[in-house]
């Protein structure tokens, strides 16, 4: 498959928050601001791409040649967890601002089905280690994509007017619908 079909087709026709529906928990989690947002986006690409590329490895040259293909699940959510680790104290060491507006949903990103999902459709594609990183960086890129748009939503709907039995979760609902939706109208082009 084409680096610019991989791309586009995981940035917009199968998101994996809009048509997958994976990552809903900190998508609808930590959308409230377009800062908190904005960095669960970067801390998720930078741990999506990189996981993608270590997991791919260890599928390719451990797994596969140890027959051990089975323990593809395990190992993986291994890899992820020791990024995570590494993304949490950069930036505790680094943002301590953002470090604790992500709160709880930083170290979630280790089950974060985003992450894994896309480690395992990377085998599944039967991705080179070029296809598995554009793949993993553009999944993420989604995810960002999703988290930024509904943090833009969120932050006008709270100066917003509106009735009392629809403000909140209802409402964040709706809009989540509503994107789903629009990304569906991507279908079409590829």
């Amino acid at each position: 498959m084409d680096i610019v079909n991989i791309i586009i087709a995981n940035v917009f026709i199968n998101n994996y928050v809009f048509s997958r529906f994976l990552g809903i928990c900190p998508f609808l989690g930590v959308s409230n601001k377009m800062e908190t947002a904005t960095g669960m986006g970067i801390a998720v690409t930078f741990v999506t791409t990189l996981a993608s590329v270590i997991t791919h490895i260890i599928q390719k040259y451990i797994l596969e040649v140890a027959n051990i293909e089975y323990l593809q699940t395990i190992v993986f959510i291994l890899v992820i967890a020791s990024l995570v680790q590494f993304v949490e104290l950069v930036l505790k060491k680094t943002s301590p601002s953002l470090y604790n507006a992500m709160g709880v949903y930083l170290p979630l990103i280790t089950t974060n089905c985003i992450v894994l999902g896309v480690a395992i459709l990377n085998i599944q594609e039967n991705y080179n280690i070029i296809q598995t990183a554009v793949s993993g960086f553009s999944a993420a890129l989604g995810f960002t994509l999703a988290l930024v748009l509904m943090a833009s939503v969120r932050e006008k709907l709270e100066v917003a007017d509106i009735h009392e039995s629809l403000e909140g979760f209802p409402l964040t609902l709706i809009a989540a619908g509503l994107m789903s939706i629009a990304f569906a109208g991507f279908s079409g082009l590829m």
